[in-house]
């Protein structure tokens, strides 16, 4: 059987999968069928995690993490399985694989496809969503998928995205939020707790986030509960979507 290569960027979305605690930028095997790689944020980042899992000996690469939204009907926790990534140039997944996948999944899951889009920086507004949605004609975006798929793509390797909706069109990461994040996604309290004690950063804004991120792990660990045969998993034990290892 084929090895993926499953390329994570934050701690919080690798946790969908395992509950290991991953070393950073690193190939670590998760069995015989399935090794992750934690990046940390940005194109290069997946760029180096894809090309490491590739010299590794993966012979397919996903990306699997949070999206945020370009189209107003989807909310939090909405999954996102693209037909194509967008980043500069259509790259498409491999369908036969993600069809496979979809099947897979329990209908209570609120599934779309479409077009992925790829951006190098967050986008912290409404209006870059919309911006980026009218250009590309893209659902959804998230800053590693392209580099990810660009890798699969001169490998000659299948390539799927699975990615949750973790922030709606009408409301983003705020730009204050960039300095006090670490590359892995966690939050540096040093720097944060200072914003809140100021007033530059609001707790309702947290909340909201928080909410958002944990309507798309849960649509993640659905995804490797009901479908963990399909991304090289297995499940260990029913009562719980943390208990998987490789085939």
């Amino acid at each position: 059987m084929r090895e993926i290569g499953i390329i994570t960027a934050m701690r919080i979305e690798a946790r969908c999968i395992t509950s290991l605690r991953l070393p950073f930028n690193q190939k670590i095997s998760l069995g015989e069928n399935a090794a992750i790689w934690l990046c940390g944020m940005g194109e290069e980042a997946a760029r180096g995690a894809a090309e490491g899992l590739r010299m590794g000996g993966a012979s397919a690469l996903m990306s699997f993490g949070f999206a945020g939204a370009l189209d107003s009907n989807l909310r939090p926790g909405h999954l996102i399985l693209p037909e194509s990534v967008h980043a500069d140039r259509s790259l498409q997944v491999d369908l036969s694989w993600r069809d496979s996948l979809r099947q897979c999944l329990p209908g209570h899951l609120n599934v779309t496809g479409g077009v992925l889009a790829a951006s190098s920086k967050m986008l912290t507004s409404a209006i870059a969503k919309r911006e980026l949605a009218q250009a590309t004609g893209a659902c959804a975006v998230d800053m590693e998928s392209g580099a990810v798929a660009e890798a699969a793509v001169r490998a000659g390797l299948p390539f799927l995205a699975i990615r949750a909706i973790s922030d709606p069109v009408d409301f983003s990461p705020p730009p204050v939020l960039l300095d006090v994040v670490r590359p892995d996604g966690s939050a540096d309290l040093a720097r944060l707790l200072p914003l809140l004690v100021r007033g530059s950063l609001a707790v309702s804004t947290l909340l909201r986030l928080a909410m958002g991120s944990r309507a798309a792990c849960a649509a993640l660990s659905a995804v490797v509960r009901y479908a963990g045969a399909e991304i090289g998993m297995r499940r260990r034990n029913a009562a719980s979507p943390r208990g998987y290892v490789s085939d």
